[in-house]
């Protein structure tokens, strides 16, 4: 790890996460890894936060919210995507963030369980978030949504699902979120960004690991979509504005940087935080590592003043 000085307390993190890899390539035994890996790094339950899991048009979700008088206009709320390179993860995987953000903001956090590759390639994934979002516009599910203080949500292939469903809803003039917020996401930047090479073996995620998710989620698709890729759309005006965090050590930085240059470029309003020091999958080192932790300091302030908090 010489080539990417990160702190010793995220070198500590880096071992522990690594601790869980095992021989066993097979999917079965990769998202059995992958899951005891969430697991070691789930803080408990908070006793004051409600836990429920319910389907919204058919697909899986999980809510969480502290137990409190509801706003008038209804609860302001994070639709959550979790990462996973579409492939591995699932609810109980991204417990530990939506357990923050839900205490954190006081907000509900509604996480959705979509479908995986590659038992189930895109668009089904897309497809699944798409749905979620149309059943809570239409006031479906158990709670009542503020939907002028709604936002999606994602981290690395989450990441990519809130940008492409911004993107499909621009294109079909649905109702929009209030703001997308992507943490390390992959979306389909090209082969030769400068990050493939710079991070080409970076700690947690390598190049040949996104090529190899990427490949995964899209076979059989045919031709490459911006609704799976959202790099490739032709046009970036008309999206939410977004909170674009990277991850200095990570082959997937310059997909977030590119993305943050186009919104802007198109005069969609866009926070781009570098993420200086971090790797890949480094959310779920909180209170564990300093630099961490300003991660979420900043990404809770911009949802707070994005009316994305009842504190």
């Amino acid at each position: 790890m010489s080539r990417y000085p990160i702190s010793p307390e995220l070198a500590a993190f880096v071992e522990k996460t690594e601790s869980f890899t095992s021989d066993d390539s097979s999917l079965a035994g990769l998202r059995q890894n992958y899951d005891r890996m969430c697991q070691a790094f789930t803080p408990p339950k908070p006793e004051s936060l409600q836990v429920k899991d319910f389907a919204l048009a058919g697909v899986g979700v999980r809510s969480y919210l502290l137990a409190a008088p509801m706003p008038p206009d209804g609860w302001p709320c994070l639709l959550y995507m979790h990462g996973g390179g579409w492939v591995v993860g699932d609810l109980d995987s991204h417990d530990f963030i939506c357990f923050e953000l839900a205490t954190a903001l006081q907000v509900l956090v509604i996480a959705i369980d979509y479908r995986l590759a590659p038992e189930h390639p895109f668009p089904a994934a897309y497809e699944d978030c798409r749905a979620v979002w149309q059943a809570i516009q239409a006031g479906q599910g158990p709670y009542a949504i503020d939907v002028q203080r709604l936002a999606v949500m994602g981290d690395s292939a989450g990441g990519n699902l809130a940008a492409a469903l911004c993107t499909g809803l621009r294109d079909d003039g649905q109702p929009l979120p209030r703001a997308q917020v992507l943490i390390y996401p992959g979306l389909g930047g090209p082969s030769d960004l400068p990050s493939r090479g710079d991070c080409m073996d970076a700690p947690l995620l390598s190049s040949a690991d996104t090529d190899c998710y990427l490949a995964l989620y899209l076979q059989g698709s045919g031709k490459p979509s911006p609704y799976a890729m959202p790099l490739l759309a032709a046009d970036f005006s008309g999206l939410p504005k977004a909170f674009i965090a990277v991850a200095q050590f990570d082959p997937l930085r310059d997909d977030g940087m590119l993305y943050a240059e186009r919104l802007q470029a198109a005069g969609v309003a866009t926070v781009l935080y570098p993420g200086k020091g971090l790797v890949h999958g480094c959310l779920r080192a909180r209170r564990q590592v300093p630099e961490v932790d300003r991660l979420y300091d900043y990404l809770l302030d911009y949802l707070g003043s994005e009316g994305l908090t009842q504190v």
